[in-house]
């Protein structure tokens, strides 16, 4: 296992709450602005329809997440947009409650941990840059529960251990400074603790390389998923790229479409 521990410092518990949605606010509008994930809609859609499902279950979602632009990028490539349910153990309900009901978005008002998702809360599962947030242990549970539960999952992280993220990340603070005006609904405290009191940006950055540095690798990946395959579900691992961004992806999928269909055939052929 190549990733180290690490600690963030918007997730430390002594981090005031307001702070937190601040930042995770910020994060939600740089992600959509330079929609970050837009290279890898295509392949959540297949695996989506690979699971035979349009229920999306969101895992540690923050203040939305980049689910807001990303549906709309699914939606356009012909399809009908999932149902996304957003949940978070620390839910930003001010964030999430304005995205309510926007294409498809809604929002889970109690505490979800990613650890312990409640038996009721069915979906394909994402999580969208949280995963490094988990040690080796807390990920691999993760990951067994969505693969004994026959619950699809899809990991995606823009975070990486090389230069040229490390270089990606030395612009954040600037977006930061960039959007925040533009961020709804407009705040001033906001406003102060960008430009007064730079508080957000510089945790933004800080965030943002310890982040690479937690970050799992694709060979830690696949031993994450070791010995969690066979009875229809399967683990894909890789990269996909579009000018400066590169998400590393791991996604699983019980393949419930392909399973229904053979179940179907069978029967057809079976004698009357």
């Amino acid at each position: 296992m190549q990733r180290k521990a690490w600690f963030e410092i918007h997730d430390h518990r002594r981090f005031p709450g307001f702070l937190r949605d601040l930042v995770t606010d910020a994060l939600e509008a740089m992600w959509n602005a330079q929609d970050v994930y837009g290279p890898v809609a295509a392949r959540l859609e297949r695996a989506l329809a690979e699971s035979g499902t349009r229920c999306v279950v969101d895992l540690c979602s923050g203040g939305g997440g980049p689910w807001l632009r990303l549906s709309l990028d699914m939606s356009a490539s012909g399809g009908a947009a999932p149902e996304i349910l957003l949940t978070d153990k620390y839910p930003n309900q001010r964030a999430l409650r304005e995205m309510h009901g926007g294409a498809g978005v809604c929002f889970h008002p109690a505490s979800v941990d990613a650890m312990r998702i409640p038996a009721e809360l069915t979906g394909f599962r994402t999580m969208f840059s949280t995963f490094h947030h988990f040690g080796p242990v807390e990920a691999r549970a993760i990951l067994r529960d969505a693969f004994e539960r026959h619950e699809g999952i899809a990991i995606f992280e823009a975070a990486k251990r090389d230069l040229p993220t490390f270089a990606a990340v030395s612009v954040v603070p600037f977006l930061a400074l960039r959007l925040a005006p533009r961020i709804r609904p407009f705040r001033w405290a906001r406003i102060f603790w960008t430009y007064c009191l730079p508080l957000i940006p510089l945790t933004l950055w800080l965030d943002g390389l310890l982040s690479c540095l937690r970050s799992y690798s694709q060979a830690d990946l696949r031993e994450l998923t070791e010995g969690l395959s066979g009875e229809g579900y399967g683990w894909e691992i890789g990269e996909e790229r579009r000018r400066w961004v590169t998400i590393t992806y791991l996604v699983g999928c019980p393949a419930k479409r392909a399973m229904a269909e053979e179940a179907e055939l069978a029967a057809a052929e079976r004698p009357a």
